[in-house]
């Protein structure tokens, strides 16, 4: 499927969804919020898919948000049905079934930071920069997943002050698992990727369902749910199957 404002490409068993609004900032207007979960939902339902990454097209920038010019156009009522819209969709993001890799070629601010804190984690590069400016706009976002990155307290900081994390500090606190050159920023994200997708996808899928599940549960809670969930939902295959290679290096042979 052809969208007009998002690029599409599949390598290795990685989806690659790059935001493409690069004139102005790869700001987020309704159709690239609705093609974006179009596009996920299509990748999630491709069994040859195993993770994806998300990005923004040029250099400047991953997102800089809602595109207000947009907003600035629609009714109250229209206005608020948008937000609905938004909502549902970072909530089909956060909890896509694969792991959503961001990598984040620029500054991600208000929305962008939003949709960034939604993924599983972070690469970035020198360019990278967040500000989760809604405070700044008389609006509320990131209250609920800002807090499970980095911490209660050093969220709070940055949802109070909308003030910019730059590459290196956003890699310090945690919201960047890593920090690369931009030219290896693609690879990077590439690199991890592939290496998701080569697991068994219902394993890997299985952990990113059982730790958001977990949210708020008892660490007995947490256990319990695990069991539960390798013996029936998310059931591994047999041992023949599950360490195939390693039998195949070691042989048969029991001792």
């Amino acid at each position: 499927m052809k969208y007009n404002t998002i690029m599409i490409e599949q390598s290795n068993g990685v989806g690659i969804i790059t935001l493409n609004r690069p004139k102005v900032l790869n700001a987020m207007n309704l159709q690239l919020v609705k093609d974006m979960s179009s596009a996920i939902n299509n990748l999630e339902a491709d069994p040859q898919i195993g993770a994806l990454i998300i990005t923004g097209s040029g250099e400047k920038a991953f997102s800089a948000g809602a595109d207000i010019h947009e907003i600035r156009t629609f009714t109250p009522e229209e206005a608020q049905r948008a937000g609905e819209i938004r909502y549902e969709k970072q909530w089909l993001i956060a909890t896509c079934q694969k792991p959503i890799i961001g990598a984040i070629n620029g500054l991600a601010y208000g929305g962008g930071a939003l949709l960034a804190s939604s993924f599983d984690f972070l690469v970035g590069c020198e360019r990278s920069k967040f500000r989760f400016l809604a405070a700044a706009y008389g609006q509320l976002n990131a209250t609920w997943t800002l807090p499970l990155t980095i911490g209660w307290p050093m969220a709070k900081e940055l949802l109070y002050t909308g003030r910019v994390v730059y590459a290196e500090e956003a890699q310090k606190i945690g919201l960047l698992n890593h920090l690369v050159p931009s030219n290896d920023l693609l690879d990077k994200a590439m690199e991890l990727g592939r290496t998701i997708a080569a697991n068994y996808h219902v394993s890997v899928q299985g952990t990113k369902s059982l730790i958001n599940e977990a949210i708020g549960m008892s660490w007995h809670g947490m256990q319990e749910n695990e069991k539960i969930a390798r013996m029936t939902t998310y059931k591994g295959p047999a041992v023949e199957e599950g360490f195939k290679d390693f039998i195949a290096r070691k042989g048969r042979t029991s001792r």
